[in-house]
């Protein structure tokens, strides 16, 4: 049994006073820090003069004090994906237990157990070879409970998770290796009520060939260096059970992991935690690292799994699975310009700034700030269209290379992401190389979207999220704090 320590959304409970507060990487101030711009859907936040004092104050490295109304700013701002805490990792963490689904991974697991150092349990999910596990479990103090059916890693996962009785639980895979400190510094963010799940940052462990360099810049774990509030439609959509800590109350509230999902059962977790018990936390200052793939065929085949799972994603969740998210003012520009009209595109464009410029009149300079949001909305969809081309819709792409007039820009969508990526940085060898990978990579996943869309006869996966406004429909909200 599982003690329950919450028992409704993120917004039903008060972040912890004394935590630090860092902006969104997105966040915008404007109007002397009255008006905040940002978050996840786009947002803007109207304050009064002191509560514009109090939030530059936190910003400049002011904890959160013990005033209520300013500690529902905090949560305010928090949960739209403005601000992110700071937390000081726990000198005397909570009691936790470490959950670890296996199947053959008896060398993965020699080198995962001794980075623990907290209570683990193993759940040997049916391996050939389970005399193996149990020895490795054994030498390094693990508790091994044996599944004589192999049910995949959600389940095994479950399995686990009823064996254990600490409201704390953090699942690990077996080819994850922790850092020091990792739990003190995880558990802090629990100390926040609504927090139900945390996960750090998961990097490939570096090494010397191509492939390694390839996936320690390209692994689809690692989700960045920035924190985050992780829901669908954010910055941060989701994050993956490489290692993810928990509350397991919440997760025996949202009913667990779907035992009839193989590949992408922890995009489906996290998205009901998200959505029906609470906050789920990014927090990129714990670094893992996992092993890459063994060989290229491995990596590939790894992509085109997860390219699967978007089908059965899209049957649970609907549009947030969809390969891209833009307005219909947006969707028309780009394709009126595809066709060879860029002028006319433009002029679309610039239609929707003269339209959302209405909604924001009661924002200082909004038509500058309409034009602005507009222009980033269209460049923002220009790059997820052309990632969609490239990653998804790539076989309609090969057919719209016949016709002359799509060519030029049907090249530039499923070429340039890639190109953008080395030419900002993200090199793993020459361009050609660099790009030719990434391409791979990305056609990979797309094909494993394909062939079960044609397997199950279901085509959702491949539909567009149409949306009304460039960059978010742009709510504008008013909050207040005391001074005092």
């Amino acid at each position: 049994m599982h003690s329950e320590t919450t028992s409704g959304p993120a917004t039903a409970a008060l972040p912890p006073a004394g935590i630090g507060l860092v902006a969104d990487a997105g966040l915008r101030r404007t109007d002397a820090g009255r008006t905040l711009i940002g978050g996840s859907p786009l947002r803007i936040i109207r304050l009064s003069g002191a509560g514009a004092a109090v939030v530059t104050a936190w910003l400049e490295g002011t904890p959160l004090a013990a005033v209520k109304s300013a500690r529902g700013l905090a949560r305010r701002l928090l949960d739209a994906g403005m601000v992110h805490p700071v937390v000081v990792p726990m000198t005397d963490p909570p009691p936790v237990t470490v959950v670890v689904p296996a199947k053959d991974d008896a060398d993965h697991l020699a080198h995962l157990l001794p980075s623990i150092g907290q209570p683990t349990l193993v759940v040997d999910d049916a391996s050939d070879r389970p005399s193996e596990i149990e020895s490795v479990g054994r030498v390094h103090g693990a508790r091994v409970v044996r599944r004589e059916v192999n049910g995949g890693p959600g389940a095994a996962r479950m399995t686990g998770l009823g064996a254990v009785d600490t409201e704390l639980v953090v699942f690990v895979d077996a080819d994850v290796v922790l850092p020091d400190g990792w739990w003190p510094a995880l558990a802090a963010h629990f100390d926040d009520p609504a927090v139900v799940a945390v996960a750090p940052r998961v990097r490939s462990a570096p090494g010397p060939s191509l492939r390694e360099r390839y996936e320690e810049i390209h692994s689809p774990l690692d989700l960045g260096a920035e924190p985050a509030n992780v829901a669908p439609r954010r910055r941060v959509a989701y994050v993956p059970t490489a290692v993810l800590a928990v509350r397991a109350s919440a997760v025996d509230r949202v009913g667990g992991f779907d035992p009839a999902l193989r590949v992408g059962e922890d995009v489906d977790l996290v998205w009901r935690l998200a959505a029906e018990a609470g906050t789920v936390r990014y927090a990129p200052e714990v670094v893992a690292h996992h092993r890459p793939r063994a060989s290229w065929l491995g990596l590939l085949r790894q992509r085109h799994a997860y390219g699967g799972s978007a089908v059965d994603l899209s049957a649970r969740h609907g549009r947030l699975v969809a390969p891209a998210r833009c307005s219909r003012w947006s969707m028309t520009a780009w394709s009126v310009t595809a066709v060879g009209h860029p002028f006319v595109g433009t002029g679309i464009a610039a239609g929707a700034g003269v339209a959302l410029a209405g909604k924001l009149s009661a924002v200082p300079d909004g038509s500058a700030e309409a034009a602005r949001l507009a222009g980033w909305g269209h460049i923002q969809a220009g790059r997820g269209l052309a990632s969609a081309i490239s990653r998804v819709w790539w076989p309609f792409a090969l057919g719209a290379l016949t016709v002359r007039r799509l060519r030029p820009a049907v090249l530039a969508a499923m070429v340039g992401p890639a190109a953008w990526q080395w030419w900002r940085g993200e090199r793993v060898a020459d361009p050609i190389r660099s790009v030719g990978l990434r391409i791979a990579d990305d056609m990979a996943y797309g094909s494993g979207v394909w062939r079960q869309v044609l397997r199950r006869t279901d085509g959702r996966a491949l539909v567009p999220d149409l949306v009304e406004w460039p960059g978010g429909q742009a709510a504008v909200e008013t909050a207040t704090v005391a001074e005092r």
